[in-house]
């Protein structure tokens, strides 16, 4: 009798999706947008183009996937170490664990991001995309600081918004560098904490 093999597994919608979306964040970092091919991606995925625009029909469609795929990742981050039942203080410094741990484990997260931001500012169409996700994160480090100073942890005339800013500026500071210069970023970190908490 014949052995029966089974059929491949088909990919499912969801899979090939991020399929294309990850062929294209490795694309972008490697060649810039302006690099970004469709046949590239198709070729990265192994599959044809007409089934690429099965999946994004648009340049618009592929941003909003990778952009959608950014803000997952980072929201699953979010997920494995909840944190909203705990102080202020615990808080920030968990941002700080979770930039850090982005650096070493998926450097490559990071890269997509700061390309996605620089993009911005010249691209409405990125800038719709991307600019809701660091807006997310900067009103997370409002909520700290406010609470922060609600509760007496942080100093009182600590500006949440300012702040918040601040420190989303210090930390995209290290985007892009090697993780041999988190040294470096952890004398920042400290730096900051010693510089919010009321004394």
């Amino acid at each position: 009798m014949t052995d029966i093999q089974a059929a491949p597994r088909r990919e499912s919608t969801e899979e090939r999706r991020r399929a294309i979306a990850m062929a294209a964040r490795q694309l972008i970092i490697e060649k810039g947008f302006e690099g970004l091919r469709t046949r590239d991606i198709a070729d990265r995925v192994g599959i044809n183009i007409a089934t690429l625009h099965y999946h994004v029909p648009s340049k618009e469609a592929l941003i909003a996937l990778v952009a959608e795929t950014i803000r997952d990742e980072f929201a699953e981050q979010g997920r494995r170490r909840p944190r909203s039942h705990l102080p202020p203080l615990r808080r920030l410094e968990m941002e700080f664990e979770d930039f850090r741990e982005t650096v070493e484990q998926t450097p490559d997260l990071v890269a997509i991001f700061s390309e996605m931001l620089d993009r911005a500012r010249r691209d409405p169409h990125v800038d719709d995309r991307i600019s809701p996700i660091h807006a997310f994160w900067v009103r997370q480090l409002e909520e700290i600081f406010a609470d922060g100073v609600a509760d007496g942890t942080f100093r009182a005339n600590l500006d949440p918004t300012a702040q918040a800013r601040i420190v989303t500026g210090a930390l995209g500071d290290f985007w892009g560098r090697s993780p041999n210069q988190l040294s470096a970023f952890d004398a920042m970190a400290a730096e900051i904490v010693r510089g919010v908490v009321r004394t």
